[in-house]
Order: structure tokens, then C-alpha cells, then sequence
């Protein structure tokens, strides 16, 4: 009958490994932390995931090796063989993660593939029965010629890069100490070395990763900072104020779903009192929408003296985008009120209608042609109609009516004609904020630019 061993006994064990268990535990710490991460990506990254399934499985075999295990597990067949293939089987995920570190070239991919192989049939003989010596040290000489062929390998590859030579460098430490415990193993000696060298190699990649994560902070700061200059530069391309007709009331709301934003809108006004008001929408988001938004600003602006003319007006800004788009096009609306003649002239490129509320009755006008940038060739056509006191106008990027609640629900067209139904009494300000408020509560995760404008003809009696 064996002797217990004493609280004294046990805790010199403890102590004589507890650099072991300590690699050991943060080994698995992670391989579980490298897991999780490629889950979240939902994107397979060989590189991370042998790595993962490398440094979880090295941890939990430092464990197994422990004193504290075999004092645990006790002594059993069984047990020490699966000590032994899960010790063979570490080294499966370890020569695919040197492999697709890229430091040994495609010449390294034939020599792990076949080391693999191998450690697998070594795995599959370990049940058959073979003895576990002969194994164990098959084992350790397929470990020293691949490891040896594969470190050959990657110093003929260069290392043009700080990440590459300390990666190459905690690769080095930890495979030259591989080799050394598999070499005195061989000999018949007892070696616990290796460990100590995959300790290395964490500390080299965590200092990479670390790296990267500064400089990944330093350029995210950089283009927030780029960012909120295209910002203001944007924000200078729009109108600063609403013009101070005396026949019109004029308001508007822009609102990015990013910094900078493919919406645009402007206003031309003349020495007659007429006013023109242009909403555009560039297809996609971001800085390339953004910059086509800044050329629709000079296009419109060389078109000034159609600015009477809304058809003639798309169909000089049609050909100026045309060929400078880079495959993007732009829907727009431009109308232009006359309160000379008690006139408003409407014609658009692929844009959602304009509305029209008089007296308590929504009406839209859905004169449209192609979207602008497509043709060079495309034609416009615009629509004449009567301008009468107490109309109110409103034009609108399509981010108004697609805004969508959490049951995919979108906002529409009916419920932005009730809206300004509802609106009536109010002036266009305060029409202007309504829309966007309801638009907002409606889907608070804003998934498009949002552009509105807002224009109530009031006519002078002594006019």
C-alpha cells in the first residue's frame, strides 16, 4: 500500500512546476482568446487559427506533463497513452503555424505536409499497440529533421520587416529549444526546456501585436483627423444659409450618416426674386460619394445660367459628371419658383418626387428622366405649374423615406405626406425639424445620408 503524501510533498511538486503550469495556463488563456477573435472576424485567417489551435493545445499538454497531473491522475496505461498522443498531436497544429507564418516560402509546405502525415500514422500506431519507447523516440527524430529543414528554410527567406525579425527571432529561440529537449530526450535524459522557449515566442508576438495596435491607433487618429477636415470642407461646399427671399420661406436639414456624405443640396437664386432648389443623392456612402458631391457642386455652378431652365440645367450637369464618376451615379431634383409669373418649373434625374402640399392636399410631382453620370446622351424633361399662395414645397433624398425601423419597416412616402399634412400652421423650420425628429425616432440607426428642404411661397399683395 502506497503512502500518502504529505501537504509538504505536494507542495514541493507544485513549486518545482509552477513555471510549467503558468506557460501552461497562459498558453490556453490564448489559444482560447486567438479563438474567440476568429469567431467574431467570421473570417478564416490560417496564420491566427493554427496559432490558436497551437497554443491551446501546447498549454493543455504542459499540463498534462505536470507533476500536479500524474499526481492526479495516478499511474495508468491508458493515461500515458494519451499523454503521448496528445503530444504527438501538438505538433500538427505547430508545423502548419510555422508553415503559414510564410517565413519558410512554398518550399516548407511539402516538408510540414509530410511531417504531418507522419505524426499522424505515429498517433494511429500509439493505439495499435506499438511500444511507447520506439514511438517516443520516432516522435522526437520526425521532430528534429522537420524543425531543423524548416529553420533552414526561413533564414533563406529575407526579412524585410521589424514584425518579421522578432517573429523570426522568438520562432528561433523556441525551435532551437525544441530541438535541444527532443535531442537530450534521444540521449535518455530528462529535458523541460521547451516550454521556456514557446514563453518566448508569446512574449514576441504579443510585442507584435501590441505594435500593430499602436500603429493601428496612430492611423485611426490620422483619418479621424482627415475625416473631420473633408468634413468641414464639405460642410463650406453647402449653402450657409437659407436664402433670404422675400417671396419664400426656405429651410433645410442635412445630416450625414458618416463625417462626409453623397448628399448635396444648394440653392440658386436670381436678381429677379426667383429662387432655385436643388436636392442630390450620389449612390454609396463615404469619402468617394463625398468627393462626387464636391463635383456636383462645380457642375451645378457652370450651369448657373440655365438655373431657369431645371431640364437644360440636369442636361448640362449630366455631361459634365459623365466619364468623371468613377461607375457611381447621382439621382437629383431641381425646382425653380418664379413669383413673377406665380409659376414653379420641376425636373429630375432618377430622385424621389417632389410634394407638394396645397391647401390640406398632398400632391406629387414625378416629372423624372435618367439618373445623372450614366449617358452623356441623356435627355431631360421638366414640368410647368401654377404656383399659388400658401404652397409649400418639399424636396428629399431618398435616405428620408427608406429610413427603416427595427422591423425592417421603412418610413415611405404615405407616412412623410401625413407628416406634412400634419405640419400645416407650422412654419419651415419648424416643418423642417419635424421631419427630421420623426424620421430619427423612426429608425435611430441611421443607415443613409438624410437631406431635406422645405419652401413656403408667400406672396407680396403689393407685388
Amino acid at each position: 500500500m502506497e503512502t500518502p503524501l504529505t501537504g509538504s510533498e505536494v507542495l514541493s511538486i507544485f513549486r518545482s512546476d509552477e513555471v510549467q503550469l503558468f506557460v501552461a495556463a497562459a498558453s490556453i488563456t490564448v489559444g482560447l482568446i486567438a479563438i474567440g477573435f476568429s469567431l467574431i472576424r467570421r473570417r478564416f485567417d490560417r496564420l491566427l487559427s493554427f496559432f490558436a489551435w497551437f497554443a491551446a493545445q501546447y498549454g493543455f499538454r504542459l499540463w498534462m506533463q505536470s507533476g500536479i497531473f500524474s499526481l492526479m491522475a495516478g499511474p495508468s496505461v491508458a493515461i500515458n497513452r494519451l499523454q503521448m498522443a496528445i503530444n504527438f498531436f501538438v505538433a500538427i497544429p505547430a508545423f502548419l503555424f510555422f508553415e503559414a507564418s510564410g517565413l519558410v516560402g512554398r518550399g516548407g509546405r511539402q516538408i510540414v505536409y509530410a511531417a504531418c502525415l507522419l505524426e499522424l500514422c505515429l498517433i494511429a500506431a500509439i493505439f495499435l499497440g506499438v511500444p511507447l519507447p520506439w514511438l517516443n523516440n520516432a516522435n522526437s527524430v520526425l521532430v528534429i529533421v522537420g524543425s531543423a529543414l524548416l529553420v533552414s528554410l526561413a533564414f533563406r527567406q529575407p526579412a524585410l520587416t521589424a514584425d518579421a525579425i522578432v517573429f523570426r527571432a522568438g520562432m528561433t529561440v523556441f525551435i532551437t529549444l525544441v530541438l535541444w529537449t527532443n535531442i537530450v530526450r534521444l540521449l535518455g535524459y530528462r529535458a523541460a526546456y521547451e516550454f521556456y522557449g514557446f514563453a518566448v515566442l508569446m512574449g514576441c508576438l504579443a510585442y507584435i501585436a501590441a505594435r500593430r495596435a499602436l500603429d493601428r491607433d496612430q492611423q485611426l487618429s490620422s483619418i479621424r483627423q482627415e475625416l473631420e477636415i473633408a468634413r468641414r470642407i464639405q460642410l463650406s461646399i453647402l449653402p450657409a444659409a437659407a436664402p433670404a427671399a422675400k417671396h419664400f420661406s426656405i429651410a433645410a436639414r442635412y445630416k450625414p450618416m458618416t463625417s462626409v456624405a453623397g448628399d448635396f443640396y444648394d440653392f440658386l437664386e436670381d436678381e429677379n426674386g426667383a429662387v432655385g432648389l436643388l436636392v442630390a443623392d450620389v449612390s454609396g456612402h463615404g469619402v468617394p460619394a463625398a468627393l462626387i458631391a464636391s463635383m456636383v457642386k462645380v457642375a451645378i455652378k457652370t450651369q448657373r445660367h440655365r438655373q431657369n431652365d431645371p431640364a437644360a440645367l440636369l442636361v448640362g450637369v449630366n455631361e459634365a459628371l459623365c466619364g468623371n464618376a468613377q461607375s457611381q451615379f447621382v439621382t437629383a431634383g431641381y425646382v425653380y419658383l418664379n413669383p413673377n409669373t406665380d409659376q414653379f418649373c420641376y425636373a429630375a434625374a432618377g430622385h424621389p418626387p417632389m410634394i407638394l402640399q396645397r391647401a390640406r392636399q398632398i400632391v406629387r410631382i414625378e416629372e423624372n428622366g435618367l439618373v445623372l453620370a450614366l449617358l452623356p446622351s441623356a435627355a431631360y424633361t421638366s414640368t410647368t405649374q401654377p404656383l399659388q399662395p400658401g404652397d409649400r414645397i418639399l424636396l428629399y433624398t431618398d435616405g428620408i423615406i427608406e429610413a427603416a425601423n427595427a422591423n425592417e419597416e421603412e418610413f415611405g412616402q404615405e407616412r412623410l405626406g401625413h407628416l406634412l399634412l400634419e405640419s400645416d400652421g407650422k412654419t419651415a423650420e419648424q416643418t423642417a425639424q419635424l421631419i427630421e425628429s420623426a424620421v430619427t425616432a423612426w429608425s435611430p440607426t441611421q443607415n443613409d445620408d438624410l437631406t431635406i428642404i422645405v419652401c413656403d411661397y408667400q406672396p407680396i399683395s403689393t407685388r
